[in-house]
């Protein structure tokens, strides 16, 4: 039973709910909830590649999550690093399967970009100083411009596309920063290797102060209503806020830890807002 368990939390279960959750939400947004087909399988699509994404991402990781990440499955041996390469390969073949269920844009979204980058990013890229941060935001900003495509309605996403980019970029970064040790005896470049642990936090700090300022301007512009403001103070402003102070009076790992907690609360924040904006 514990390696039944061990085999499901490679596939990071809760991320799985946040992405089936953006689908569904970007589908309200629109008013196309009810259009049933489609919507299975967006969901299908983004849980599938998201789910191979994490198992591909932990077989490339293995050396590097025996420091940074020992409870993970693979790290703990409950996992075999064949076993999750095979889970992530049939996982983006079934992903890929259902986005021929999809619209043409859709499946070009799905095919020709998603696909591609989520496997040259845990190849490849994760470890290139920023190169990698902007990756694998871009990824999950991608998810609304896809669930926009699958509906046939991409412009009302393009706002929770980028607060999504914005806020994964900032928890991206602050990762680095919680796993400059392990990443450090690793080999890899991360930007707080190569820049340093100083220089990585401040930038974090002016990325977060300029995601905090952005996501106000759709509510400026009237483009959002107070439902929108009201959420986005509560479970973004002043999260964000919260770390910056965190990082000004304590600029070590264990902040970085927090904050990628609460940057991850915060996207689903994000996008709640933008629902009832």
């Amino acid at each position: 039973m514990e390696r039944f368990r061990a085999h499901i939390k490679l596939l990071r279960p809760l991320n799985l709910v946040t992405g089936a959750f953006a689908v569904f939400v970007s589908a309200a947004i629109l008013g196309k909830a009810h259009q049933a087909g489609t919507l299975l399988f967006t969901v299908l699509v983004v849980v599938c590649y998201n789910a191979a994404a994490n198992a591909i991402n932990d077989y490339f990781d293995y050396e590097v999550d025996l420091i940074n990440r020992p409870s993970r499955p693979l790290s703990r041996g409950l996992v075999k690093r064949d076993t999750a390469l095979f889970m992530s390969v049939f996982l983006f073949v079934a992903g890929s399967g259902f986005a021929f269920m999809l619209p043409p844009l859709a499946r070009l979204l799905a095919l020709g970009i998603a696909l591609p980058l989520m496997i040259v990013y845990s190849w490849k890229l994760k470890g290139l100083p920023l190169i990698g941060n902007v990756v694998v935001s871009f990824i999950l900003g991608l998810t609304f411009v896809f669930s926009g495509a699958a509906f046939a309605e991409v412009r009302p996403l393009v706002v929770p596309a980028l607060l999504a980019f914005g806020l994964t970029l900032v928890r991206e970064l602050v990762k680095d920063i919680a796993d400059y040790e392990g990443d450090r005896k690793a080999g890899l470049r991360t930007f707080p290797l190569v820049a340093g642990l100083k220089q990585a936090i401040i930038l974090s700090i002016v990325l977060t102060f300029m995601i905090g300022f952005g996501a106000i301007v759709p509510y400026w512009l009237q483009y959002y209503g107070q439902g929108y403001l009201l959420v986005l103070i509560l479970g973004v402003e002043i999260p964000l806020l919260y770390i910056v102070y965190k990082f000004v009076r304590f600029p070590d790992d264990a902040t970085a830890k927090t904050a990628a907690r609460i940057l991850k609360l915060s996207t689903i924040a994000g996008v709640v807002a933008v629902y009832l904006g």
